[in-house]
């Protein structure tokens, strides 16, 4: 885990299949609160379906950026060009649902690492499947239900070395003794 990093550029090379379901595996077997596999994980390697999610979550991207004073990028893709998403959403009828799809992204984020692939997770689900567009879209690929968008793992092959760990702080563990 000391090894695996966020890759911020992606190869346009597809994934083996047999890799994308290793990692989707591994995703459920997370904790979840309760034991209720509240999420759900949906594999996106359509690249019409995957650059209409990038193309959603680069609006509201930008949108924050002019709110926070700065310039938009039209050019912008928040996947990094990555090939394959792993949209990961929740059950919003049960209590834990956000912290279930963050163990979920973690056991993807490590999993790819550990069959050689590259992946970064990246924001902005919730108010992507808050919009009328992302709920057609859920509607489109047949997914019913009262989901909440958590986030997502954008995997591949990296197209450049990833920078190594900084080190970390000093007081990250603090001892209670």
């Amino acid at each position: 885990m000391k090894a695996r990093r966020s890759c911020r550029a992606f190869s346009d090379r597809m994934p083996e299949r047999e890799l994308i379901e290793a990692v989707c595996e591994a995703g459920t077997y997370a904790p979840t609160g309760h034991g209720k596999q509240s999420p759900l994980i949906v594999a996106i390697t359509n690249r019409e379906v995957r650059d209409r999610l990038s193309r959603m979550n680069a609006q509201i991207w930008n949108d924050l950026t002019v709110k926070r004073g700065g310039t938009p990028n039209p050019d912008i893709d928040p996947f990094y060009g990555a090939p394959v998403v792993l949209l990961v959403l929740a059950d919003a009828d049960v209590v834990t649902a956000e912290y279930d799809g963050c163990a979920v992204l973690t056991n993807l984020l490590n999993a790819a690492h550990s069959v050689g692939l590259a992946s970064c997770w990246i924001h902005r689900a919730k108010e992507e499947f808050e919009s009328e567009e992302g709920r057609q879209l859920l509607k489109e690929l047949g997914i019913d239900g009262h989901y909440i968008g958590i986030d997502h793992c954008v995997l591949g092959y990296a197209a450049k070395e990833t920078a190594p760990a900084l080190p970390r702080k000093k007081d990250y563990i603090r001892w209670v003794r």
